[in-house]
């Protein structure tokens, strides 16, 4: 059973920049496909970002936050982050690390992701 971890969100005026992290425990680091998703009061979840699992690691954007956020894999401290920058009042929400063994589309749903975390809040300020 694979556990996740985040940490890292808190408040941030509008601009700013904030890293999130996941730490990922109880599964094969490398098999997983990671991913970063959020859900703003009264919305649906929705994907943020991806790494695949091959070797390099190929990364996928929603296209909200294509060029301000990066995703990024560490093989040897098994964590995936999520640096935004630039960061506008629409990107508040509760931030969700999300694993999965699954190979995954372009558009990945929720339903393709088998673990997740508990979830950490991300408030951006006007």
């Amino acid at each position: 059973q694979v556990q996740l971890v985040e940490s890292g969100g808190g408040f941030v005026e509008a601009g700013g920049s904030l890293r999130l992290s996941c730490a990922v425990s109880g599964g094969v680091f490398d098999n997983l496909n990671l991913a970063w998703f959020r859900q703003a009061p009264g919305k649906e979840r929705e994907f943020v970002a991806s790494s695949n699992r091959i070797v390099g690691g190929a990364t996928n954007y929603a296209g909200s936050v294509k060029g301000r956020f990066i995703i990024s894999r560490d093989r040897g401290e098994n964590t995936v982050d999520l640096q935004m920058n630039a960061l506008i009042p629409g990107d508040t929400a509760v931030y969700y690390c999300a694993a999965t063994v699954r190979t995954l589309t372009l558009r990945p749903r929720t339903a393709d992701f088998s673990s997740w975390g508990q979830g950490t809040q991300v408030t951006v300020s006007s």
